[in-house]
């Protein structure tokens, strides 16, 4: 399987031209989904005992495969949080793939783990952290704020005896990222939800804090905050909160998976003030900061806690004599051993365009929700749900029913031109369904807003 040829390296030609046709068009085709059996009859059994050689299976991924995904990095895909990774990251990540680095353990991965921590000293720096405070890059903001969580309920089993028997209880609002609830149940932790999807203020947490029954405010070890929110880009109030975790010596853990990138933006970069207070800190660098699928970080006020809750033993893990063997592990400080040195793409796309690029960059995207925003305003039949916040917008339709939001996103969806899709948002004690757009990819253009909006009227 080793052995190489001459379709091999016939293949490895067309994977890289493949490759770089991909990486320079800046207006792919917006795949769309298929159901599973007519992939199946399209693609047909591509796992045999012979193979089906190299050639047939790239010539079913470009024509068949491939077409039903939806490109992320489009620039009229505005749902979810998309990501707009640079070519230079995309192609690193190639490079990152074909060394083979395994990037748990300094011993195997010194180099390229040497080159994430300097990607990561400058994700500290836009923190405005203390000394001493680092991190690690994870798979995701689920791994990134599960580590996190994982790390704050060891420490809080650590402070009392007592504590190692009870069920913990964290706190966090409706509008926190959908993980958090999921982490909680992972963890067996119960979990308290304030009932706000905009700003939780410090002393709305105060209050919640206040009424709880003494039995349940001993279980209290963490409370969540947001660094800008999926649905609607909103920043909870860091330094409000951080005064309250200080006073009542919670862990403060701040989700900022999404907004985190902003933090390089000067135009927005108050809106964190109290970010540096967190004990712990989540940013995704495969959302707003340019980088392939998968790159999470996560970043601890004191790693040394962190260490203590995951490093992992063994008898074949520290055998080895060599000094330089010797060094940052990033497998003690989350809850991933075995893993890819996925920091290395933001790595090398920052030494390569600098750090004003990105902060350009980034605030380009809040400048296209402040254009939609405008845009939105001066149509009659549009309206805006609240101002935009980061790169987020909400607007409705006026007179649209939920079923026509689907219908407007399926059909723009179907014909290739933008993906486009609904969300929620709580009214009172009432759920609206309106429409969303979110901005990452500074290639997306006015007219591409415009153009999207008049599907709309």
């Amino acid at each position: 399987m080793h052995n190489i040829d001459i379709d091999l390296v016939e293949m490895t030609l067309d994977v890289m031209k493949y490759a770089i046709g991909r990486i320079t068009n800046t207006n792919p085709e917006l795949g769309i989904p298929k159901k599973e059996e007519e992939l199946k009859k399209l693609v047909g059994e591509t796992i045999t005992p012979e193979g089906i050689g190299g050639e047939q299976a790239f010539k079913l991924w470009r024509e068949v495969l491939v077409k039903a995904t939806v490109p992320i990095d489009h620039p009229r895909h505005l749902a979810f949080v998309p990501a707009s990774p640079t070519r230079a990251a995309v192609m690193f990540d190639l490079v990152t793939s074909a060394s083979s680095i395994h990037g748990a353990y300094w011993m195997e991965g010194a180099g390229g783990i040497f080159a994430e921590n300097q990607a990561m000293e400058w994700l500290v720096s836009l923190t405005g952290m203390p000394q001493g405070a680092f991190g690690v890059f994870t798979s995701g903001g689920t791994a990134a704020n599960l580590s996190a969580m994982v790390t704050a309920r060891e420490y809080w089993r650590s402070l009392d005896s007592t504590n190692a028997q009870r069920k913990g209880l964290m706190i966090t609002s409706i509008g926190a990222h959908s993980s958090i609830k999921a982490m909680a149940r992972v963890i067996d932790t119960d979990i308290l939800l304030i009932d706000t999807e905009d700003i939780l203020s410090g002393d709305r947490l105060a209050e919640v804090i206040n009424e709880l029954p003494n039995e349940e405010r001993e279980r209290l070890f963490a409370v969540v905050a947001t660094g800008g929110t999926t649905n609607a880009g909103i920043i909870d109030d860091l330094n409000g909160i951080a005064k309250v975790c200080g006073k009542e010596h919670i862990w403060f853990h701040v989700d900022a998976a999404y907004g985190g990138g902003a933090l390089a933006a000067d135009s927005v970069r108050h809106l964190f003030n109290g970010i540096e207070h967190a004990d712990s800190v989540t940013i995704d660098p495969h959302k707003w900061l340019f980088s392939p699928y998968d790159c999470g970080a996560v970043i601890y006020r004191n790693p040394e806690l962190a260490k203590k809750a995951h490093s992992q033993e063994g008898s074949y893990l520290d055998i080895f004599k060599d000094e330089g063997a010797h060094g940052f592990n990033p497998s003690d400080y989350q809850i991933q051993l075995t893993r890819r040195v996925r920091g290395l793409p933001l790595w090398f796309s920052l030494a390569m365009h600098g750090t004003d690029r990105y902060k350009q960059a980034i605030e380009r995207g809040i400048e296209l929700a402040q254009i939609a925003g405008k845009m939105i305003e001066s149509h009659p039949e549009l309206e805006l749900v609240r101002d935009p916040s980061l790169s987020c917008v909400l607007f409705r339709r006026k007179g649209w029913t939920p079923e026509d939001y689907t219908h407007w996103t399926y059909t723009n969806h179907q014909e290739g031109f933008a993906l486009v899709t609904p969300t929620k948002w709580k009214q009172g004690a009432t759920y609206e369904t309106v429409s969303r757009f979110c901005f990452i990819n500074p290639d997306t253009t006015e007219a591409d807003i415009e153009a999207i909006l008049k599907t709309m009227l």
